[in-house]
């Protein structure tokens, strides 16, 4: 895939995540909190099971998963502790600045990430434009988020 696409498909998909964050917030009043996380995760769920079915190889490319380690298994855990967390956030934050610190956040540990090459990610050291890039998302937060 061209670099450039691969930019333009992030880009939308997170925007994608701005509305999350609103979505599952009124789910979340109307059912409760952990039960709009769980309603949400069913119906990504069931999404993501029809897709996985219909892709090369189906459902049968799942036991590759024995011979990983348990890290590697936690991405929808994290993801739950993400959307449980932005449910209650966005009342107080507002999907501008949920979205602002989700994003800061993100850089901040994916640059953290890089530097040490875990999760077999390619080492890119931390250099100073990285970390005036994370301090401008901070300052960013702030000003998204300040009254």
């Amino acid at each position: 895939m061209d670099r450039s696409v691969a930019v333009i498909l992030t880009a939308a998909a997170g925007g994608l995540i701005a509305l999350q964050a609103p979505i599952n917030s009124t789910l979340g009043r109307s059912v409760g909190t952990f039960q709009g996380a769980f309603v949400s995760f069913v119906v990504g769920t069931i999404a993501l099971a029809i897709v996985a079915s219909l892709s090369r190889g189906g459902m049968a490319q799942l036991g590759e998963i024995r011979g990983l380690s348990w890290y590697y298994l936690i991405g929808g855990l994290l993801g739950a502790v993400y959307v449980s967390t932005v449910l209650v956030t966005v009342r107080h934050l507002g999907a501008g600045g949920v979205t602002a610190a989700t994003i800061a956040g993100q850089l901040t540990l994916s640059v953290i990430v890089d530097h040490f090459g875990w999760l077999g990610v390619d080492r890119q050291a931390i250099s100073p434009a990285r970390v005036a890039g994370i301090l401008l998302l901070v300052a960013g937060v702030a000003l998204v988020v300040r009254d």
